[in-house]
């Protein structure tokens, strides 16, 4: 056989090529990443100077003390301060966040300069990180609004993936080198630098995004029940989400140990200096880019949780090699295929919550997630310094690594029903056929999908009677139905009037046949469709012409 296709390897790389070279073309969507890309060079170059900075001050445990310092309070924090995803625009949130955490980390800069107590610094960067509880959630919830395609929300998320793993590789190289030439005061300020830069380009996002979107979002979190908990009630009622968060989280668990293993091993096993450090996250950095598109790569077979699986396997195992042969060559390899499995293991897990969990909940459960790895990634900071003095560094990485492959193990069956689960609904391509619907991003339109539900009418049987109030949208799956002699078959719809405008029924509809219809219930229809002007103005349109008719007594509404 000659030439390629989607389903052959040379023709998924020239398709992942293509959806990153669309999201880079896209203008909200390439300043989003570039603000991203910003804020990690200095997190990471940051990162490595607060690692040094705490070492300095009380060795391996200083390092993990302040790994917790910095996560837990962001942790408890996270699923509260989401909250403010899902009721205001997702742009002003992240632009504020920026600017606080700008704020705090010039704060921290002057202290250590001015040789202030180590616990003020740390404090200041504990509250940094709270403040930034929130940019993460906004950003990822915002994303499916930008992008057209799941394919293309993939790539998004690859992209982002991709810069974090630039950022990871660059970041500590910078970080190194500032320290090198510099103090940690300086790293402290750049990275606030990074966070200004950030904010800038994200404000310009406020074009792209439908003003109407955040009260259309509001109202429909406000019919949510459990408040500023939903988003966890929703993880914790969906098996399949459930053990996905929990192995993210066991991920995290690892990744905190791993912020310590890799001082410890650069300083004790390696015999490496402070640029020893820099040089293992940077290896970390440089497979995070493989990694990245090797998920992009994957993604159109549709088996995201099963790449999830493979992700956990590879990022742990490594670990474990380098606790057996701690020889510096093989720790540079070992923690390159480490950030492989990293950047499969973020893409994925973060795409199937993108599709999986209603938008008027999405920044929640984001947040709920971000808090509970940020709570692991504490804890794996905190358990690393026990364990390592305990068993010893060598023991410690062997442990740690093996955790990952068994989990992935023991929960495939599991991660092959998510797979199943989070396929597009069936519903997905009928309502894409609708006018009113098809100018809605493809996500949002899989998320209806998903919250819709069959309804089925015996022939004669009247469907919905004029003046009742109105409650759902429906779209004709098979047979026909009748409204003021007009007739509806498969692929059309109608009750959008009564929706929409918030009147009663204008006219009743009867089953002409035996019928079969996709019904949608009024809050996410009405948020879907108000929060998106293109697919507003669609229905404008359609309510314009059958009203127009409705007052000439011929036509159906």
């Amino acid at each position: 056989m000659s030439g390629s296709s989607a389903s052959e390897p040379g023709g998924r790389s020239k398709a992942a090529l293509r959806a990153l070279s669309e999201v880079l073309a896209s203008p909200p969507l390439r300043r989003l990443q570039l603000a991203w890309v910003g804020s990690i060079l200095g997190g990471w170059a940051y990162l490595v100077a607060l690692g040094v900075y705490a070492y300095d001050q009380g060795g391996a445990a200083a390092v993990g003390l302040v790994g917790l310092i910095r996560l837990i309070p962001a942790a408890v924090a996270a699923p509260f301060t989401a909250a403010l995803v899902d009721r205001f625009q997702r742009v002003g949130v992240m632009v504020v966040s920026d600017l606080t955490r700008c704020a705090l980390m010039l704060g921290a800069a002057a202290t250590i300069a001015a040789d202030g107590p180590a616990y003020l610094v740390y404090a200041l960067v504990a509250l940094s990180t709270v403040a930034g509880t929130v940019f993460r959630p906004a950003q990822s919830a915002l994303l499916p609004a930008l992008v057209r395609t799941p394919t293309e929300l993939t790539a998004a998320n690859v992209a982002s993936s991709t810069l974090e793993s630039i950022g990871t590789f660059l970041g500590p190289a910078l970080g190194g080198l500032l320290l090198a030439v510099s103090n940690a005061e300086v790293v402290f300020a750049a990275n606030a630098a990074t966070f200004l830069w950030s904010a800038l380009l994200v404000l310009g996002l406020r074009r792209f995004e439908e003003p109407r979107e955040a009260p259309a979002r509001a109202a429909a979190a406000k019919a949510e029940d459990g408040g500023v908990m939903a988003g966890i009630a929703t993880i914790v009622r969906e098996p399949t989400l459930r053990t996905l968060v929990g192995l993210y989280g066991a991920q995290t668990l690892v990744a905190g140990a791993l912020n310590v293993l890799v001082v410890v091993t650069s300083f004790e096993l390696l015999e490496l200096d402070e640029a020893g450090v820099g040089l293992l996250y940077a290896a970390v950095g440089v497979g995070g880019l493989i990694g990245g598109f090797v998920a992009l790569v994957l993604s159109p077979a549709g088996r995201l949780a099963r790449d999830f699986g493979i992700g956990l396997a590879l990022f742990g195992l490594p670990l474990a090699l380098v606790g057996g042969v701690p020889i510096s060559v093989i720790a540079v390899a070992g923690l390159a295929v480490l950030g492989i499995g990293n950047s499969i293991v973020d893409v994925n897990a973060l795409t199937i919550m993108q599709r999986a969990v209603p938008d008027a909940v999405l920044g929640r459960a984001l947040g709920a997630l971000d808090g509970l790895l940020l709570a692991t990634l504490g804890l794996g900071a905190l358990a690393a310094p026990a364990l390592i003095g305990l068993v010893g560094p060598e023991a410690a990485l062997i442990a740690t690594g093996a955790l990952l492959p068994a989990l992935a193990l023991l929960t495939r069956p599991r991660l092959r029903e998510l797979d199943r689960t989070t396929a597009a609904p069936e519903p997905t391509r009928l309502l894409r056929g609708v006018p009113i619907l098809a100018a809605l991003p493809e996500l949002v339109v899989e998320r209806l999908a998903r919250d819709a539900a069959p309804a089925a009418f015996p022939a004669g049987a009247t469907i919905v009677r004029e003046g009742d109030p109105g409650d759902r949208f429906y779209v004709v799956q098979s047979g026909e139905v009748e409204i003021l002699g007009g007739r509806f078959g498969p692929g059309e719809s109608f009750g959008e009037i009564a929706l929409l405008r918030d009147v009663p029924r204008t006219a009743t509809a009867t089953a002409v046949t035996d019928v079969e219809l996709v019904t949608l219930e009024r809050e996410p229809f009405v948020a879907a469709v108000t929060g998106h002007a293109p697919s507003e103005a669609a229905a404008d349109t359609v309510i314009a012409a059958r009203l127009g008719a409705l007052s000439a007594g011929t036509a159906p509404v």
